[in-house]
């Protein structure tokens, strides 16, 4: 199955509509609500709520009755090394994107309902109704936000005079339990901020992948590199960020072509030239302080 373009508007229409009218009341009301209501996913930092949970089965029930032959890949009901996206058209959704921010009532929480073909981000719908923020896209028809078509402001991409979301994520040991992930990430950040390394002009982190990518589409960040987030976190903001002339590759070097679940990614703006694009990337890898290793 090829889905064609008109096929995939539809599609990025009905995600839309239920981001707004199913999901958005839910996340909206709930925020800051449930300081006690709450489990430990993976660690003291790696949280769920039973809102998580309750806005999965929305979605996924309404999709199932929309699109009954499309596979569905979920946070709340992955299951490891049980769980793979292959080539049919498989949607990718995380109910809530920065369930902490969620959690403590700080607005950057939202919902990502994306889909895949052939493992290539084709349709992305980010929603934060915190903000009123309805980011949207799909394959070959643009991106836009609440119904306009982002466009970004086209000049230079230098690292130097960069602005880039980086967050310390849910996994952070250090060290000894034989995990360099964290340490590199911390190296990297460093490299990226001293005066004798990137300099760039600062650091931002919106405590959610999602909106993180959508303020690289925007041209609001210049880029956003991450490890240790997953297919569902980044799938929707993925197709945006393409759509408006950005580009997602590995966040480890030389890594090109990477796909959706390879949990290490470096998101970069449009408005600027691919050779720009091209040597920006190159030289952030330069400062990657080791090789980042996560499993699916």
């Amino acid at each position: 199955m090829v889905l064609s373009q008109e096929e995939l508007k539809n599609i990025e229409t009905a995600l839309v509509e239920l981001a707004e009218n199913e999901v958005g009341p839910v996340l909206k009301e709930k925020a800051g609500t449930l300081f006690e209501s709450f489990d430990d996913k993976a660690n003291q930092v790696d949280l769920v709520t039973v809102v998580d949970k309750k806005i999965e089965n929305i979605i996924k029930e309404k999709l199932s009755s929309l699109y009954p032959s499309f596979k569905f890949v979920g946070e709340e009901t992955y299951k490891p090394n049980d769980t793979g996206i292959g080539e049919e058209p498989t949607f990718i959704i995380d109910p809530i994107d920065g369930t902490t921010n969620f959690i403590h009532g700080y607005p950057y929480s939202c919902t990502s309902l994306g889909l895949v073909e052939g493992g290539v981000p084709v349709v992305g719908v980010v929603y934060n109704p915190h903000l009123n923020l309805m980011y949207h896209a799909s394959k070959g028809n643009g991106g836009f936000l609440n119904g306009k078509p982002i466009k970004v402001t086209e000049r230079s991409l230098k690292l130097q005079q960069s602005i880039i979301a980086l967050e310390a994520g849910s996994e952070r040991s250090s060290g000894s339990s034989g995990d360099d992930n964290f340490d590199i990430k911390q190296a990297t950040y460093n490299n990226l901020l001293s005066d004798k390394g990137g300099y760039i002009h600062g650091s931002r982190s919106c405590g959610s992948a999602a909106m993180n990518m959508c303020f690289v589409a925007s041209g609001k960040l210049d880029a956003y590199w991450e490890g240790g987030c997953w297919a569902w976190d980044v799938c929707a903001g993925w197709c945006i960020v393409k759509e408006c002339g950005g580009t997602v590759v590995g966040g480890n070097p030389n890594e090109w072509d990477i796909p959706v679940d390879e949990r290490c990614y470096l998101a970069v703006r449009g408005g600027c030239s691919e050779p720009d694009q091209k040597a920006f990337i190159e030289e952030f890898w330069s400062h990657v302080a080791g090789k980042l290793k996560y499993h699916w």
